[in-house]
């Protein structure tokens, strides 16, 4: 039962977003390499797989 629930609240989501879609805008995420920002979107496929691996970190 729960599964059936799961899938539902699912498709609820995708319905929600794609009702939201011409309200939603491209993000760009920039990153710091060789002492400059970035777009990752510019990256080669090879660069683009080493910036998913990266693991972030917060100071404390």
């Amino acid at each position: 039962m729960q599964t059936i629930l799961e899938t539902n609240s699912v498709h609820k989501t995708k319905t929600q977003l794609e009702i939201l879609e011409d309200k939603r805008t491209k993000c760009l995420v920039y990153t710091r390499v060789m002492g400059y920002h970035r777009p990752v979107e510019s990256f080669n496929i090879g660069k683009k797989g080493e910036h998913k691996q990266r693991q972030h970190f917060e100071e404390k």
